[in-house]
């Protein structure tokens, strides 16, 4: 075990504080028995930086930081175009679709299709979403996650999966998203602390094997030894190519992939529908683009540091796990280790408590039981949740376990549907002779498309670019149907004149700061 009893310690602590502050928020006033919304929207009174820290937990886990981590030790800093990319598609979602979700009141984005569309539309959806958090999301936040865990302690992987999921059903399954959402806080602060330490460490070390020292000498020395890593915009002979296809990332099928991941997956905006306000939704999105852009000094660097320090890894994703066990001292190995446990912690409880929430809410009281109380309610979520984490646990090595690269598993899996996810949308909310047809159409044409273009398009064609050529072949066909039955405006359709776009000066100077300081990257690192 390469973790001592002070390292063991930080990771004790970390999980007494975590519980604490779990109760002590999931606590409801004398008299008050814990409702749906309660339950599934904490009782929507977040505020902004919990809204902004609780996105970036949901988001960021151990297929960030172990997967992107091997990406960059594989390919170097491209990969870091998903954060830089993500911010900016974080203020479009703020500004043109965020108010429209929370002017509709909903719990659900199947709730919205259904009141956009039909009921058939909202139920295909939800078996979809649920299907990939189970099978894809968890799975790979509870294997590599535990991968991490396995190189630091040397416990088996299934008993590291089994401890994390059940610390993370523990604190987070009696209070729901108000749980989730203020433990997030805590968990996000250790996050950035600890990849902050582990990031600075590798490139002091880095440093002081070239007669320099301190991070600055380090990230120069980087620049020197491996300047092939630094390219955020590959060229087609880059080997890495096919996964980061030159300018696509910046003009292409990464937009699309961005605005279904961050404008309409679940436990994304779930954080967003239960803050206080618009207002405060808006500021919380501005808190975690300005995270995005920090991410990739967390997740990526470490990687590219990796392989100058001890090149020849297999897999690629055990970088950041060399990483800790190698260059950190006991102490310190105790904060980041706890950080990345904090990070899959965060993100099983986020994934968990969107399912419960999708299940309850579009399954089971659609479907199932229609007059069922608030209580009962709250209770098939949590039932809901707990079975997930027991799906996923079983499946998780078979599914998982055979990439090399998970991160570029997941984002190439779920580019299959994010064309016709992000056209139900937009088509719902900007076109208003849009059917519940051509939905579904765009939607399941998406999937038979994209399983087509493997046949059609040349073997090594980017993903990326085949999520372009998909979406746009949607789009005709989705035109095409709807003009087909009629091309009449939909009795549903959105009245956007009464929908409040306009935004604050703060999130409007928050957008064009990371705007400009994502022109200097792009113009340094071309």
């Amino acid at each position: 075990m390469s973790l001592n009893w002070l390292d063991l310690s930080i990771l004790a602590f970390y999980a007494v504080v975590l519980v604490f502050i779990a109760y002590k928020v999931s606590r409801e006033k004398k008299g008050h028995e814990k409702n749906a919304q309660d339950y599934f929207l904490a009782s929507k009174a977040l505020p902004w930086w919990a809204v902004g820290t609780s996105l970036i937990a949901a988001n960021i886990s151990a297929e960030q930081i172990v997967g992107m981590s091997g990406a960059g030790y594989a390919g170097g800093i491209a990969i870091a175009s998903y954060e830089w990319m993500s911010a900016l598609t974080l203020f479009l979602v703020g500004k043109y679709f965020l108010p429209i979700f929370i002017a509709k009141g909903i719990y659900t984005m199947p709730e919205f299709l259904e009141q956009r569309y039909d009921r058939r539309v909202r139920t295909v959806m939800s078996i979809f979403w649920l299907t990939l958090y189970v099978l894809v999301n968890l799975t790979s936040i509870m294997y590599l996650g535990a991968l991490a865990v396995n190189a630091v302690t040397g416990i088996s992987m299934m008993t590291a999966m089994i401890a994390m999921s059940t610390f993370a059903i523990a604190y987070s399954l009696y209070g729901g998203m108000k749980a989730v959402a203020f433990t997030d806080v805590f968990q996000v602060t250790l996050l950035v602390t600890g990849g902050l330490l582990i990031t600075y460490l590798g490139l002091d070390k880095l440093a002081a094997m070239h007669g320099g020292s301190g991070v600055l000498d380090g990230f120069t020395t980087l620049l020197h030894v491996a300047p092939e890593k630094f390219d955020l915009i590959l060229d087609p002979s880059n080997p890495n190519y096919k996964n980061l296809p030159g300018i696509s990332v910046l003009i292409g099928g990464m937009w699309v992939m961005n605005i279904s991941y961050w404008g309409f997956n679940q436990y994304i905006t779930q954080r967003t529908l239960a803050s206080k306000s618009l207002q405060e939704a808006q500021k919380g999105i501005a808190l975690a683009a300005y995270l995005k852009v920090l991410m990739p000094v967390i997740v990526v660097l470490p990687g590219v540091a990796a392989a100058v320090l001890h090149p020849g890894l297999t897999p690629s994703d055990k970088a950041y796990p060399w990483m800790m066990v190698n260059i950190l001292p006991h102490g310190i190995l105790g904060v980041v280790f706890a950080s990345l446990v904090a990070a899959v912690c965060a993100s099983l409880a986020s994934k968990t408590n969107s399912i419960s929430t999708l299940f309850t809410m579009d399954i089971y009281k659609q479907i199932i039981k229609p007059d069922a109380s608030e209580k009962h309610l709250v209770l098939v979520g949590r039932i809901a949740a707990f079975t997930s984490i027991a799906i996923a646990l079983v499946v998780a090595e078979p599914l998982i376990g055979k990439s090399d690269q998970a991160f570029q598993f997941i984002q190439d899996f779920t580019a299959y549907f994010t064309p016709g996810v992000v056209l139900m949308f937009l088509l719902g909310f900007f076109w208003k002779k849009a059917t519940a047809l051509s939905a579904l159409v765009a939607g399941i044409g998406s999937v038979a498309l994209s399983i087509l273009s493997k046949f059609v398009l040349p073997e090594n064609f980017p993903f990326m670019d085949r999520i372009a050529i998909v979406f746009l072949l949607c789009a005709v066909l989705a035109v095409a149907v709807t003009y087909m039955s009629g091309g009449k405006d939909q009795e549903k359709a959105i009245d956007l004149s009464g929908v409040q776009f306009k935004t604050q000066p703060v999130f409007n100077v928050a957008c064009l700061g990371v705007v400009l300081v994502l022109i200097a990257f792009y113009t340094v690192w071309w």
